[in-house]
């Protein structure tokens, strides 16, 4: 597998120190002492690898603007650019109530948590929990009770569905209200210097509808970046699988697996890659079911208002029409979403950069932020055919411990397990979101935050990353930050 490979860069070391001690204890009898050649450093670690700064391959775009995620593929045609910009007005543009006489992009609601796609995902970037008395606007909450839907997915709330939506058009009552609080978290790295992590509560107060129950599952998710889906997409199938340690054969303490999912559109289980449980099998669901979900727009997918049992006000409320968001501007979003170019990575030859490379596979990151893949050939897709990438991804689920855990079970993930998420573009986040607040639900300011949040599978990297000094954690979030 892959991630064994890879992971023995810390254990070749160790070996060779060890062999070199063997050596010397067997000529200490006498004799002439035999030279021992040291083995030459890992090329890896002492310049870029070739193409490392092409993060997206032939997609990738030189530009460190606050527009830095909003670009096409760089290697797109001129003719396919016009669907790129076509998709992206309706990703950036506000759906109005029905009836309107703005056809096409009325039917908002009745029940919606944004007016559209940009809210939640800033100039194509990341959201973040709300600050102190502050709605909810790019992060949501996914709501189950227990139990399996018709497919094998989260049961739904019969009143409340599976995603609590705060705001309604007139005439309808929004589901909740919601606040976000916190409570600090101390700890100390390996050479005594103190941190704190903040851990999140959520308060639902005031629901519209009557009392959920008590077996009601809640999971906070913040909108994650748009950047490089396509690429995801693109990834063989059987790549991603061959990262698959289900039962930790190899003992490593690590056991990635993958999900597998609901295809509304092939009407069968898929392996699921997009979601922070990988609760997605492709682009196009993904899409369509954030449009019902978010917003509140039907489409041939997902065909039916996101209106409860009990909600009558939301079920007699005009539609924008039967599905509200047709099969071409489906297509349209999509295909915006499938071509959104990864910026380039900055500084891969600097020496702080290469020392915190070298730190991040000593410490098996590497394990589930696997760090390349080469896309398979899609005829539909030429931009991201064939291109060497570096996500720093499996796309698989990990236990993280129960500090991250929801709780919440998504198919196959349970709930402690999450989806590896990508890396690119993390540098950049502040400059395109005016935040670094990581995680699915934005608890970690900062990459060592969240380093430091990781359990479960994840808890050797973290004491790994403890255990550093002061200089070597600043190299190591210096290297996460230049992707």
């Amino acid at each position: 597998m892959k991630k064994q490979v890879l992971k023995k860069q810390g254990s070749a070391l160790l070996a060779g120190f060890f062999l070199v001690l063997l050596l010397a204890a067997c000529s200490s009898g006498g004799g002439e002492t035999p030279v021992v050649t040291p083995e030459p450093p890992d090329p890896r670690f002492t310049a870029p690898e070739q193409g490392e700064e092409l993060a997206g391959g032939e997609t990738t775009v030189f530009d460190t603007s606050p527009n830095a995620f909003g670009f096409s593929a760089r290697n797109m045609s001129a003719e396919r650019r016009t669907d790129f910009l076509v998709g992206n007005s309706f990703f950036e543009q506000n759906w109005v109530i029905a009836p309107a006489s703005t056809e096409g992009r009325d039917g908002l609601g009745p029940l919606f948590n944004a007016r559209s796609c940009s809210s939640c995902h800033l100039r194509d970037g990341r959201g973040r929990p709300p600050a102190v008395d502050e709605a909810m606007v790019s992060m949501l909450l996914r709501l189950s009770i227990p139990g399996e839907n018709a497919h094998g997915g989260p049961n739904p709330h019969p009143t409340y569905g599976d995603q609590l939506n705060e705001l309604s058009v007139p005439g309808v009552a929004g589901e909740a209200k919601t606040r976000v609080t916190y409570s600090e978290v101390p700890g100390r790295y390996g050479d005594n210097t103190a941190y704190t992590l903040r851990r999140p509560a959520i308060e639902i107060y005031d629901w519209a509808y009557g009392e959920p129950g008590d077996d009601l599952a809640v999971s906070p998710r913040v909108a994650p970046v748009m950047i490089g889906l396509g690429l995801l997409e693109a990834i063989a199938e059987s790549d991603l699988l061959a990262n698959v340690d289900e039962n930790d054969d190899d003992g490593d303490g690590i056991s990635g697996r993958a999900n597998f999912v609901w295809s509304a559109i092939d009407g069968e289980t898929r392996m699921g890659r997009f979601g922070w449980k990988a609760n997605q099998p492709n682009l196009r669901q993904q899409t369509a079911g954030a449009f019902l979900g978010d917003i509140g727009i039907t489409s041939n997918l997902f065909p039916g208002e996101n209106c409860g049992e009990g909600q009558g006000d939301c079920a007699d409320t005009p539609n924008g029409g039967s599905p509200e968001l047709s099969e071409h501007l489906l297509d349209q979003v999509t295909f915006y979403s499938q071509t959104l170019a990864v910026p380039a990575r900055r500084d891969v030859g600097a020496a702080n950069i290469l020392s915190g490379k070298k730190l991040f596979y000593e410490a098996e990151c590497i394990s589930c932020h696997v760090p390349s893949y080469t896309t398979a050939e899609i005829a539909a897709f030429p931009e991201v055919s064939a291109q060497k990438i570096w996500p720093y991804t499996d796309l698989l689920l990990h236990d993280m411990g129960e500090d991250l855990a929801d709780h919440r079970a998504d198919f196959r993930a349970d709930g402690r397990e999450w989806r590896t998420p990508p890396l690119w573009g993390i540098g950049l986040l502040e400059t395109v979101n005016g935040h670094i607040e990581l995680l699915h639900d934005g608890r970690a300011r900062g990459v060592a935050e969240a380093i430091l949040w990781h359990g479960g599978e994840a808890e050797d990297a973290k004491q790994r990353f403890r255990a550093m000094t002061a200089a070597e954690r600043a190299d190591l979030v210096a290297f996460v930050k230049s992707l």
